[in-house]
């Protein structure tokens, strides 16, 4: 995975939850993210590369996802997340 620039990776870095709390990806400031699924932690981590407002997901399994960012939302995989405040 190519790094983009930085301003692009850090624009959208922080916690993004399904409306339920069930599903929460923390998208960390080095490039890594955290994935956490009811009262499972971390269960997917890996990184993302962030090009405009497309995200790429590679799991350390080697798994790979994608996304939109949009009007603030986060659209991946069927699912619908949005920025924790």
């Amino acid at each position: 995975m190519e790094k983009r620039n930085n301003e692009e990776q850090t624009s959208y870095v922080g916690m993004w939850v399904t409306r339920d709390g069930y599903i929460r990806h923390e998208l960390l400031p080095n490039g890594r993210y955290d994935e956490a699924r009811g009262n499972r932690k971390s269960a997917y981590q890996g990184r993302y590369i962030i090009n405009g407002d497309h995200i790429d997901y590679v799991d350390d399994t080697g798994f790979t996802a994608d996304g939109d960012f949009r009007n603030g939302v986060l659209y991946h995989a069927g699912m619908i997340l949005y920025r924790e405040k």
